[in-house]
């Protein structure tokens, strides 16, 4: 039984979400069933139903989605199946094939497809498949809704006569037609179509002379239809066939609508399952549009909403292009219940609606508008009080009717509860009610519930501070600007900020006074010590924000250095190797040299070989000391240092290219002088200078004093101009 009452789901709103998913359904089955879902309160129920709703919006982001739903509704048809001896029309067996053909490729699919859709495919699990009722539908209905003349070997029989005698009619009306033009009975029209046969259209005078049956007249009379008697004959024998013809189709119909009676309970599952794929989908394209997701279900009673946002409120800004601000707040064993207060119009009863709604739509397997790190569970009951609920049908106000409720509620809550007063404690004296409402507020706590409440009731928020899994929370205020954060901070009371909402709306400064001078000094005290607080908590939230971000900044310019001492260093190591091996390099070379000169004065080969194979000796011994290790590291080094070295030299080129490009660019840009003939010149990118000895159209020949050149005018610079 659903114990989550009509009065919740009427003051969450649920009712709009529903509607919202129901247009998003293809079928009227599927839109009416979306109107009546209603919310779970058996966790594997619920599970169920949001891995159907999970999984089906999963398809819409890969290759292998769900194959097509819509049908048209076959219950008038399984209705009149109920009924012994009734024939379906044509259409209806048409429905009953594609809703059959629908549900078969759903099966195959998801029998394909398990392990991307496991839950889906356990549903479908449960439909039998056949293609009877497909085969024999259409081996004898056609696709154009056609009785097929295989359907009976009678009806093809019948079909034959009908092509037959249709041709001779057309045949004798030939003939006749033919003969009657010749011997020139027939008015100027010849022929005409009465009563959907063709007639010849004979002037009244010989109307005696042409032997037939007469089926009309023209307005004047000077014309009288008349079917000739052979083709008249014909027409006879083809209406005969023709109602043998339905005759059999009704014998045909008759048999096939026997034939599907048997499958009555298969063919409502079958109806019962697409509009339950209806539902499913459309429930998938509303979590499309609001960002929703599947968020972790815990097993014990616990609810962590990270920036949720209220599904409608969410939908109607994303059509008018505004911000919606999300909320995050937590409820669990240690903190079953949440005190808000701060201004109105700062968003206490959005909070509520929020956190109620969310979880209507998880226990109706609808996926919610959360961070996918927020963690939901399954609450037995959820009662809400929230809005103006006067009763005028019976007679009851505001407060009498939250009394009401509040009893109600008293029979009702326990430990699988989720409850959501708004305004608690309003309606009454203000001591008076607000010692009730406490009263009611221990005896919630004390039952192990789980609530959300919003006040502006001193005494409830320091109820709050001294229950010990109770918490305050207060909906955020600039008390500068007077205008609300629509930011929940939980762990200290919000002020009501009733003054200065007061003065912000332009009453008098002096009316206001008055009226605080009306009221006990620790109230005002009280309210202004909770403003100053949430004043030095927004400060120390922007604080502790900047702080972050300059940490965040340090370490990222701390590991940037790290990386580039760690490069410079290696580059160093590198630069050492290469120095050290090019020194190596040169003494080998002066050693060398130093035996050459020798060799040269005293031209005595032997000390020669003798000194150059002991250098080659010490240099090998040198080398076996050194590891296969240190080799590959020398040369790694190496490899390095030269890479470093190109890229140096990369970005040099790339460096004096920018300048030549820049060069040629500005060159470009400058006026260019007019070159005459005497004109010293070179070419943009040479260094050697030449004289113009004759100019041609756009081309110049150029004297080097070794040799002359023609060029183009636009390659040359001045450098010197004939005085």
């Amino acid at each position: 039984m659903n114990k989550i009452h009509n009065k919740t789901l009427q003051d969450l709103e649920f009712s709009t979400v529903l509607s919202q998913i129901s247009d998003r359904c293809t079928t009227d089955l599927g839109k009416d069933a979306a109107l009546s879902i209603s919310p779970y309160t058996k966790k594997e129920k619920m599970m169920e139903a949001l891995y159907h709703t999970n999984e089906y919006l999963s398809s819409f982001d890969n290759n292998n989605q769900v194959p097509n739903h819509g049908f048209e509704e076959i219950t008038a048809e399984i209705k009149l199946l109920h009924i012994e001896n009734s024939v379906l029309e044509i259409k209806g067996f048409r429905k009953i094939a594609s809703i059959s053909n629908t549900v078969n490729t759903h099966i195959v699919f998801f029998k394909k497809f398990h392990d991307y859709y496991p839950t889906l495919f356990e549903t479908s699990k449960e439909i039998e498949f056949t293609r009877e009722i497909v085969q024999e539908t259409e081996r004898i209905i056609d696709r154009f809704g056609e009785i097929k003349d295989e359907a009976s070997s009678d009806l093809q029989y019948i079909r034959r006569q009908l092509n037959e005698v249709k041709g001779k009619i057309n045949q004798s009306f030939t003939r006749a037609l033919s003969s009657y033009i010749a011997s020139g009975y027939l008015d100027d029209i010849k022929e005409s179509v009465v009563e959907n046969r063709r007639v010849l259209a004979v002037k009244a005078m010989y109307r005696r002379k042409v032997k037939g049956s007469v089926l009309g007249s023209s307005k004047t009379g000077s014309i009288v239809y008349i079917e000739p008697e052979e083709t008249f004959r014909y027409n006879r024998e083809l209406n005969n066939l023709e109602y043998d013809e339905k005759e059999e189709i009704n014998r045909i119909l008759k048999n096939l609508t026997a034939f599907l009676r048997p499958f009555i309970s298969l063919l409502q599952k079958y109806q019962t399952y697409l509009t339950l794929i209806d539902v499913i989908a459309a429930k998938a394209k509303y979590a499309s549009d609001i960002n929703g997701i599947l968020p972790a279900i815990s097993s014990d009673k616990e609810m962590e909403l990270i920036d949720a946002f209220h599904p409608l409120l969410f939908l109607t800004n994303k059509r008018k292009g505004e911000k919606t601000y999300p909320q995050t707040i937590s409820l669990h064993k240690e903190n079953r219940i949440i005190v808000i207060s701060g201004p109105n119009a700062g968003g206490k009863s959005i909070t509520l609606k929020t956190v109620g709604l969310l979880q209507v739509m998880l226990q109706s397997g609808m996926l919610v508008s959360v961070h996918p790190r927020s963690k939901m569970c399954v609450f037995k009951r959820i009662l809400t009080d929230i809005g103006d609920n006067q009763s005028i049908e019976n007679h009851l106000s505001t407060y009498s009717y939250r009394l009401k409720n509040m009893n109600y509620f008293l029979k009702k809550c326990n430990d699988n509860t989720l409850f959501l007063i708004d305004e608690f404690g309003t309606g009454s004296d203000p001591e008076l009610g607000g010692a009730l409402a406490e009263t009611f507020l221990e005896e919630f706590y004390n039952r192990d519930a789980y609530g959300i409440i919003t006040t502006h009731y001193a005494n409830l928020k320091m109820l709050a501070d001294e229950l010990p899994h109770t918490t305050n929370a207060n909906m955020m205020f600039d008390n500068r600007t007077l205008e609300p954060i629509f930011k929940l901070v939980v762990g200290q009371p919000g002020s009501s900020f009733t003054f200065e909402v007061a003065q912000k709306n332009g009453i008098p400064y002096s009316l206001i006074n008055r009226a605080k001078k009306k009221i006990e000094g620790g109230k005002v005290r009280f309210d202004r010590t909770i403003a100053k607080l949430q004043k030095e908590h927004r400060q120390m939230s922007k604080t502790s924000s900047q702080l972050k971000e300059e940490e965040v900044k340090a370490r990222e310019e701390a590991k940037r250095l790290d990386e580039l001492n760690a490069r410079i260093k290696t580059k160093l190591e590198s630069y050492q190797e290469l120095y050290d091996h090019n020194q190596r390099m040169i003494y080998l070379g002066n050693k060398v040299n130093d035996i050459a000169e020798k060799y040269f004065y005293n031209n005595k080969k032997r000390p020669l070989v003798s000194e150059f194979l002991r250098i080659v000796e010490t240099e090998n011994s040198k080398r076996k000391r050194q590891t296969k290790k240190e080799k590959q590291e020398v040369k790694v080094k190496k490899e390095i240092a030269e890479k470093e070295v190109q890229k140096e030299v990369a970005v040099i080129r790339k460096k004096k290219k920018a300048a030549k490009e820049k060069k040629v660019q500005k060159e470009a840009n400058k006026p260019r002088p007019v070159l005459r003939i005497g004109d010293r010149v070179r070419l943009l990118d040479g260094k050697a200078v030449g004289s113009i000895d004759t100019i041609e159209k756009d081309k110049a020949i150029v004297n080097y004093g070794m040799f002359t050149t023609s060029v183009s005018l636009d390659q040359l610079e001045l450098v010197e101009a004939k005085k």
